[in-house]
C-alpha cells in the first residue's frame, strides 16, 4: 500500500506542476503574447496565471503600481515572507505616495533585492525585469465583461547554467503558493474598494 502511495505521489507531480503553473489561466491567456515577454525571449520555465476582478481595470490598476518591498506589499501571505526577515507589509489601501512608478525605476522584494521597472502602461500593463535580464515579470490587465477585469501575470525564467536548474524549480513551486495567494490578495482588495 504505501509503495502505491509514493508511485501515485510521483505520478502526480507533473500535474501539479502544471496545474500551479498555470492557475486560473484560460488556454487563450496561456498562448497569447504578453507585455514583457521579448525581454526573455527563450525562457526555459513560463509561469502564466490569472484571476478574474469584479472591478474595471482602472480601479485595480492602482494595486499593481504600489506593488513592492516598502511599498505595498505583495498582497500575500506576509507572515511567511517575513519569516525569511523581508520586512513585506501588504497595504489594504490605495496610497498616493507609492503610486508614481517610471521605467528604470526600482520594485524591491527585499531590502537587498530589486526588479526594474521596464514597462509601465496604464491601466494596461506593468513589467519589472531582473537586472540581467533572466527573469521577467509581467502583470497585464483586460478588459472583461460588465466592467470586470482579467489579471494575467506572467513569469519568463531564462534558461539558466545546468546547476540552477533545480534551482528555478524550486522558486517556481515556492511562486505558485506566493502568486495564487497575491492574486487572490489584490482581487480581494479591489473589489472591496470598488464596493
Amino acid at each position: 500500500m504505501g509503495l502505491l502511495t509514493a508511485a501515485a505521489a510521483v505520478a502526480l507531480i507533473p500535474l501539479a506542476r502544471t496545474w500551479g503553473l498555470q492557475w486560473g489561466a484560460s488556454e487563450d491567456e496561456l498562448d497569447t503574447g504578453l507585455a514583457g515577454d521579448d525581454v526573455v525571449p527563450v525562457p526555459s520555465l513560463v509561469a502564466t496565471r490569472a484571476i478574474t476582478i469584479d472591478a474595471p481595470a482602472e480601479r485595480v490598476w492602482p494595486w499593481l503600481v504600489q506593488l513592492g518591498q516598502g511599498r505595498g506589499g505583495f498582497y500575500s501571505y506576509d507572515w511567511l515572507e517575513n519569516l525569511l526577515g523581508l520586512e513585506i507589509h501588504s497595504a489594504n489601501r490605495i496610497e498616493d505616495r507609492w503610486q508614481g512608478l517610471a521605467p528604470g525605476d526600482e520594485v524591491h522584494l527585499a531590502k537587498s533585492a530589486a526588479l526594474a521597472v521596464t514597462i509601465v502602461d496604464p491601466p494596461r500593463a506593468l513589467v519589472l525585469t531582473a537586472p540581467d535580464a533572466s527573469f521577467s515579470w509581467a502583470f497585464t490587465l483586460h478588459p472583461g465583461r460588465d466592467r470586470s477585469t482579467r489579471l494575467v501575470v506572467r513569469e519568463r525564467y531564462a534558461r539558466p547554467r545546468w546547476w540552477a536548474v533545480p534551482v528555478n524549480e524550486i522558486v517556481g513551486s515556492v511562486s505558485t503558493v506566493m502568486s495564487r495567494r497575491m492574486l487572490i490578495g489584490i482581487r480581494d482588495r479591489a473589489e472591496k474598494a470598488v464596493r
